[in-house]
């Protein structure tokens, strides 16, 4: 397939639809918003491989659990919010616990939903699905990277959680295009002082914060974490031993989240200051994606405008 396009729906949508057509045990399974999350070009191309599920996201994940047990492949794919917190128990009971073949993507997580508003919203969903011992964690930084973690998780013979964000001009990350192991972190630039790690749509934007304070002499380390869990450990202990200051950036809650995660290696092996940048005890509104960020400091400015207040402050 083509990687030019800069959406991650759109890659995903035409990934899985070249999956369903290389491999028929594998199965789509939509909860009614095919257009929205391009599950759609899967029924567009391949009828017999989609399951229309309706809006029944908790039958949708236990009929995904029952062909899972049939040696079937279900892509099981609706908006994060609902994936996640209407379905938590049959995830739990139906999926994690029997460590069933099940890839679950959340679509539109996060902040980035196109104006839907706090309900749609998905903040919590890291804590969630990041709580399950068997459930594997990802959450790409742009439609190139997409496309290889879907053929990691595809490979993958477990529960794969996939974090995919309603941004459709995610810039790509460098390396996006190579392939991808689950649980290695990316080193995107290497500096002094200070290390930033992040996550998800956020990598891009801090990348390019990082890349603009570099030409105005302030050099920070930058690593991209595609896999929550399993947390690339040995990439931050050893941030935590080289740096003086790690900051965390992600569009989700900062408490149980990623940074969290983070801190857990840390405070139990190598302590160090942390700054949490993330939503934080509060939920959202409606409003464009960049009101949104910029609310939140999650844009490149303010995320730019953080970064050089504590590099200058060390």
């Amino acid at each position: 397939m083509s990687l030019t396009t800069k959406s991650m729906r759109d890659a995903f949508g035409k990934q899985l639809t070249e999956m369903t057509l290389q491999d028929p045990s594998i199965v789509a399974l939509d909860g009614d918003l095919g257009n929205s999350t391009r599950l759609a070009f899967v029924e567009n191309e391949n009828q017999d491989a989609f399951l229309q599920m309706g809006i029944a996201e908790q039958n949708m994940v236990g009929v995904a659990a029952g062909l899972a047990t049939c040696g079937i492949k279900p892509w099981v794919c609706s908006f994060a919010a609902f994936i996640t917190r209407r379905t938590f128990d049959q995830l739990v009971v139906s999926v994690d616990q029997p460590h069933l073949n099940v890839k679950l993507v959340g679509a539109y997580s996060g902040l980035l939903t196109s104006n839907t508003g706090k309900t749609h919203h998905s903040f919590e969903d890291i804590t969630l699905m990041a709580s399950l011992p068997n459930m594997v964690v990802l959450s790409p930084g742009d439609a190139q990277e997409t496309v290889r973690m879907m053929q990691a998780a595809g490979k993958y013979e477990g529960p794969v959680y996939i974090r995919l964000s309603r941004d459709e001009n995610l810039e790509f990350l460098p390396g996006s295009e190579e392939p991808f192991e689950i649980g290695k972190a990316k080193w995107l630039n290497s500096g002094k002082k200070i290390a930033c790690v992040s996550t998800g749509a956020m990598s891009p934007r801090v990348y390019k914060a990082i890349i603009e304070l570099k030409a105005e002499g302030m050099s920070l380390t930058h690593v991209h974490f595609p896999t929550i869990k399993p947390l690339d450990r040995e990439t931050v202990i050893k941030l935590a031993e080289s740096h003086e200051h790690l900051v965390t950036v992600e569009e989700h809650f900062v408490r149980n989240g990623f940074g969290s995660l983070v801190n857990e290696v840390t405070s139990a092996t190598c302590p160090v200051q942390t700054t949490r940048i993330g939503i934080q005890n509060q939920y959202s509104q409606c409003g464009k994606n960049d009101e949104l960020l910029d609310y939140h400091g999650l844009s490149t400015g303010k995320l730019k405008m953080k970064l050089a207040e504590l590099f200058e402050g060390r």
